[in-house]
């Protein structure tokens, strides 16, 4: 018999945790947290696919159809309003003149007049570089935010009375936007080719437009690469009135 000296005091546990165990341990444990992560993430779906990418291109397309919706609504609307507001507002008739003449400056009453029309396109998919010209890039073939915006200031400093982007009327607060290969324009959204059309003077216009250096450096990709550029004169042309919301809308500084 041994003596109490040389007992055991209790069971000894056969496992130790070393360094490596507990190493091995914490990656095993790391790798359950992203495999349930990427589950609740991917709800079932492929990660790899673009089915993300889709489905907020749906939803861009459907949220510009109803802002065009809401706007037609709203511009329904305003008319019954401003027709209610002129019955019997004991404005006189100078009164009147003076808002009306307002309104037409402001770009909320339909303008009719000669116009000229410029439309730009991306270049086709297979361009090539005109000889003398070295190869493109992918920012080379498309349109972009300071192309539209050269037209539209060339087209004001052209003296002109009122600018339609697309099917949309522009007014001091409007914003030419580009996102990607996209024009963002007051909520709704457009693909190439862009239509840009002004009301005014068409000589005084053309002579605007021919003399921006923003579109002479634009007509060097037309040139080089194929870009799309055409003036068009139109006789009679009315412009819609702008029906979306005047009020401005500005940062504040919290606190």
């Amino acid at each position: 018999m041994s003596n109490s000296a040389d007992s055991p005091r209790g069971p000894v546990s056969r496992f130790t945790w070393r360094p490596v165990r507990l190493l091995t341990a914490a990656v095993f444990a790391l790798a359950g947290v992203i495999f349930v992560t990427s589950f609740n993430t991917a709800k079932g779906t492929d990660l790899r696919t673009d089915a993300s990418m889709l489905k907020l291109s749906d939803l861009i397309r459907q949220r510009s159809t109803d802002n065009g919706d809401l706007e037609e609504s709203t511009a329904a609307l305003r008319h019954d309003v401003d027709t209610l507001a002129r019955r019997d507002d004991g404005s006189t008739e100078a009164q009147d003149a003076e808002l009306a003449a307002l309104e037409k400056a402001a770009g909320t009453e339909e303008l009719t007049g000669d116009a000229v029309s410029v439309t730009l396109n991306d270049a086709p998919p297979n361009a090539q570089a005109a000889p003398g010209y070295p190869e493109p890039q992918a920012n080379d073939l498309v349109i972009h935010q300071q192309d539209l915006q050269a037209v539209v200031n060339a087209l004001w400093q052209g003296g002109a009375e009122g600018i339609r982007v697309m099917d949309q009327r522009l007014i001091s607060t409007s914003a030419v936007r580009c996102v990607g290969n996209t024009l963002i324009l007051q909520g709704r959204v457009y693909s190439p080719p862009y239509r840009i059309t002004a009301v005014g003077d068409r000589g005084s216009l053309k002579k605007a437009l021919a003399e921006s250096p923003a579109i002479q450096n634009y007509q060097l990709y037309v040139k080089a690469y194929g870009l799309g550029w055409k003036v068009d004169e139109d006789d009679s042309v009315t412009l819609p009135g702008y029906t979306g919301t005047v009020d401005l809308h500005y940062a504040e500084p919290v606190g």
